[in-house]
């Protein structure tokens, strides 16, 4: 079984009875929490040599393991409050690489405005793990969903897309051949992701469906086609690429494809209704981000992509498995 077949068929028996796992089908679970608010609770592991690349500093793998997790709180359109930490750390990990990777969490703690309150800390003979467990609070009744898309609307993406799996290439040293400039930007945007908290918190009652794209357009827009039972007709000439996207896919094409499926980019994908679009817009300035319209939501199943030619293009998404 792939990684999904896996979650529906052995894992999401085991939230029977409990509606706040949302089917297993959310970004977040919802508990509540009173005074007309519920806590939004997520949680995401990074595994050295797996979403890291091995030796990683610790600087990057505190801060990445802390954002990923405030993006998928951004998708729910929540406030950061508290997370809980796990670490699994070998022989040389010592005191002075805990203290950098504390000092990166302090920092990026204050920016956020969330607080640690506990978790663990184990050694192990393998890879090195951090696992967050992040927790937010939203209004009740104002979270959003992954299950919320309705044919005719259209669909938005936040920021720029392909720079994390382009980040990663530079990292490795495969784009030896391209401007150095541009690849260091990119390093940059797949070491620090940026969560987009004050978009999410702007979509509340504005966004039919929303998501984070941790894993590529390529596959998420079909997680939220499944979640919403439709389908989506994007186009791939919309896609909005950095200026640094683009001085690398210019010199080198054969990228294209990676760069929409590869993941880590941590942007927005939702869907609002057509006569909201003038407030989306709206949005995107007050809060200082760009916000394209890149499709449809449509009657159907899954995403289909839409070449410039007329024709359609498979892209396929990051699998954890």
């Amino acid at each position: 079984m792939d990684e999904f077949a896996r979650i529906d068929q052995l894992l999401k028996p085991l939230t029977e009875g409990a509606p706040e796992a949302l089917d297993l089908l959310d970004d977040a679970a919802l508990l509540p929490a009173g005074g007309g608010e519920v806590y939004v609770v997520t949680k995401d592991a990074l595994v050295e040599g797996r979403h890291v690349l091995a030796g990683t500093p610790p600087e990057i793998l505190a801060r990445k393991a802390l954002r990923t997790n405030l993006s998928d709180l951004a998708a729910m359109g929540s406030d950061p409050a508290f997370y809980l930490l796990a670490l699994a750390l070998g022989p040389e990990q010592d005191d002075a690489w805990l203290a950098r990777f504390a000092r990166a969490l302090a920092e990026d703690q204050k920016q956020f405005g969330i607080r640690l309150i506990g978790g663990d800390s184990v050694s192990t003979t393998g890879p090195v793990t951090v696992s967050v467990t992040a927790i937010g609070r939203c209004p009740k009744g104002m979270a959003l969903r992954r299950g919320g898309a309705r044919a005719g609307d259209q669909v938005w993406v936040s920021g720029t897309l392909g720079d994390g799996v382009l980040g990663l290439e530079g990292a490795r040293g495969d784009l030896a051949d391209c401007d150095m400039g541009a690849v260091a930007a990119l390093v940059e945007r797949h070491n620090r992701p940026e969560p987009r908290l004050a978009l999410g918190r702007g979509l509340r009652g504005l966004a039919g469906a929303c998501m984070d794209l941790s894993d590529g357009i390529g596959g998420d827009a079909a997680k939220l086609c499944r979640a919403s039972g439709v389908g989506m007709e994007l186009e791939v000439a919309r896609f909005p690429l950095s200026r640094a996207g683009q001085a690398v896919l210019a010199r080198r094409p054969d990228l294209e494809a990676m760069a929409w499926a590869g993941g880590d980019d941590y942007e927005l994908l939702f869907t609002a209704a057509p006569d909201l679009a003038g407030e989306v817009r709206a949005l995107g300035r007050r809060v200082g981000l760009a916000v394209t319209e890149i499709g449809r939501v449509v009657a159907g199943e899954t995403a289909i992509f839409r070449t410039p030619g007329g024709g359609t293009v498979a892209l396929a998404g990051w699998t954890h498995a």
